[in-house]
């Protein structure tokens, strides 16, 4: 039996996902890291919780925390980061620039190929680096 929770897959597998896949599995992971972030925190209760979340994990944020990060960034992650951006996204949130978006699907594709290759000390580190203060 496969166990998702802490799968690793080969570079020829995580190559044929798409960018939109690997940004798919991304947004997943990065809303469990700022979930856990919040509730670790003690950031907000109830409602606010939630309020949060969605300010963690919205383009505008994610774009902004993606610029903390790309400097850290290896090449393999930078070939990554630079895959997610070039995605073809056909519908951007309308709170959102098509820049904006691109970045928040870069580092979506980062966090997502992170998880899918077992690397998930690496999605904390970079998570850390973004919500140093």
């Amino acid at each position: 039996m496969e166990n998702y929770f802490d799968i690793t897959l080969t570079d020829d597998q995580l190559r044929a996902i798409s960018s939109i896949g690997l940004a798919h599995m991304g947004d997943a992971v990065f809303e469990i890291l700022a979930r856990t972030w919040l509730c670790a925190h003690g950031k907000a209760t109830g409602k606010g919780l939630h309020q949060a979340t969605i300010a963690l994990v919205r383009a505008e944020s994610q774009a902004e925390k993606a610029q903390r990060v790309l400097p850290l960034l290896t090449e393999e992650e930078t070939a990554v980061f630079r895959r997610g951006r070039n995605a073809q996204v056909h519908s951007i949130p309308a709170h959102a620039s098509r820049a904006q978006y691109g970045e928040a699907t870069a580092l979506e594709a980062l966090f997502g190929w992170l998880w899918l290759k077992g690397r998930k000390d690496r999605a904390n580190e970079l998570f850390c680096s973004m919500m140093e203060e």
